[in-house]
């Protein structure tokens, strides 16, 4: 099996359970486009960061998300989950959607807002729509804490700064010649003039999103 589950990885050392438990998804009719879907959004957001707030940084977007899969991890433990790709899709999307959170995205039927309502959208549309919604919540909270600890509490409260990227994840992938070296504020002004905020999904379909005052 490749579901998370503490029994089998404390006492039968199946540690790739850790690892397999953000990746297999139970294909059935109902649920096979739904992994498809978080497969594109893990990797259209993931793109979005390594551009954007991570652009020439890559240990720092790894160290992003090795942060939110542990804190994944644990919670998983706490809460007896099985499945971690959706809190993951939505701790990452989470974490765009904060550092563009202006951005205008569509949803179904034409609706129009900001980015940083998308996550909060998503998690009430499954909850009204498939009873579900607790994965959403989940993957907020993650991708809040990071970007509370990394950003908006030592940077905005003035407070102590608890994360930070190791320095031996630098020696395996080190900043690109010319990009920006450790965290500051998010980069705002260096996101692409045409970067399209919105995207379509497995919790829902939003559409393409386009930065307020285009119109």
């Amino acid at each position: 099996m490749v579901v998370l589950h503490v029994h089998y990885i404390s006492s039968s050392w199946k540690i790739w359970r850790l690892i397999t438990a953000f990746v297999y998804y139970p294909i059935s009719p109902q649920t096979g486009f739904h992994y498809l879907i978080n497969l594109y959004f893990l990797y259209s957001y993931s793109t979005r960061l390594e551009t954007g707030l991570f652009d020439g940084r890559p240990a720092d977007y790894l160290f992003m998300m090795l942060f939110n899969a542990i804190i994944l991890i644990i919670i998983g433990f706490l809460m007896t989950l099985r499945l971690l790709m959706d809190p993951l899709v939505l701790s990452v999307l989470y974490v765009w959607c904060q550092v563009n959170k202006d951005t205008i995205v569509q949803f179904w039927f034409g609706m129009q807002f900001k980015a940083m309502y998308l996550p909060w959208v998503l998690a009430a549309f499954n909850m009204i729509i498939q009873g579900g919604g607790i994965m959403e919540l989940i993957g907020i909270f993650v991708g809040h804490l990071y970007f509370f600890l990394m950003f908006k509490y030592p940077q905005d409260f003035g407070g102590q700064r608890f994360l930070s990227t190791p320095s031996i994840l630098y020696k395996l992938l080190p900043n690109r010649q010319g990009g920006v070296s450790g965290f500051g504020v998010p980069p705002a002004s260096r996101r692409p003039r045409n970067d399209n905020g919105g995207g379509g999904g497995g919790w829902g379909g939003w559409g393409r999103g386009h930065r307020l005052g285009n119109e």
